[in-house]
């Protein structure tokens, strides 16, 4: 599977599980990202986007999105789309 690179986690909010991504590529709900820095490297499919507390669809480039995710992940990590 090709993978392409759509963004950059900025920020991390552990209670939540919430990884905010500044983003440098279209990303919509359903679609099959991987998470990989330092010390992360996980797979997921992107179950809800919001912009500023608003659940969205889909968000392209430019945007700052929050996503919820399983494991922790780190400032810096880089994020990709996982294209079948």
């Amino acid at each position: 599977m090709a993978e392409t690179e759509i963004g950059v986690v900025s920020h991390f909010f552990d209670k939540i599980g919430v990884a905010a991504i500044e983003l440098t590529g279209d990303l919509a709900v359903g679609d099959t990202i991987h998470i990989k820095g330092h010390t992360t490297d996980f797979t997921t499919t992107i179950g809800s986007i919001q912009i500023e507390h608003e659940s969205v669809r889909k968000a392209g480039r430019g945007e700052g999105v929050g996503i919820k995710v399983a494991e922790k992940v780190r400032q810096h990590d880089k994020v990709f789309k996982v294209v079948e």
